[in-house]
């Protein structure tokens, strides 16, 4: 059984963050931060889109990160306008184990495609004297303003736990 792209993406992500924190941990004690964005479209009215945009940050290391700071400007202004939050935002620490998560909303007038790009995330080790960085997980295309088949949620469910009703129609 074949999985999506966005499916592998997310194991490949998870099985390499499994990987890796137990190697982070055992160098020294540091933070080890790992960020995952979420997007998610809406039509409002015909000819403007809306764009949720979440980004969840986990300090998965074994120590705090300080000054910690998001920033996600890669939307374009020609696309995109601020409809809700800011693109950026900032934290005193994410202490070992924390979670800390922003969103905001965008609305989009221009129909494409759009490759976003991950967020970048800066934090502080005490330790050492630079900023240390590190990346979300990037987005799926964006197919703005296409051309969607209504959903049929209805449908869907009857065919899955009702398979046996799938040739009546009921419109």
């Amino acid at each position: 059984m074949a999985m999506n792209p966005r499916t592998e993406a997310l194991l490949l992500f998870a099985v390499i963050s499994l990987i890796l924190a137990p190697v982070a941990r055992g160098i020294t004690d540091a933070p080890f931060i790992v960020a995952h964005k979420k997007v998610s479209l809406s039509r409002l009215k015909s000819g403007s889109e809306r764009v949720a945009v979440s980004i969840d940050i986990y300090n998965r290391g074994s120590a705090t990160a300080y000054d910690v700071s998001l920033t996600d400007d890669n939307w374009s202004q020609d696309v995109f306008d601020l409809v809700t939050g800011n693109t950026s935002n900032s934290w005193e620490r994410l202490d070992a184990g924390a979670v800390v998560s922003h969103s905001f909303v965008m609305e989009s007038k221009v129909k494409g495609m759009f490759y976003g790009a991950p967020a970048v995330i800066k934090f502080r080790i005490p330790s050492r004297a630079t900023l240390q960085e590190a990346y979300s997980t990037p987005i799926q295309p964006l197919d703005i303003l296409a051309e969607r088949p209504p959903e049929k949620k209805f449908e869907w469910v009857r065919s899955l736990f009702f398979p046996c009703l799938q040739n009546l129609d009921i419109s």
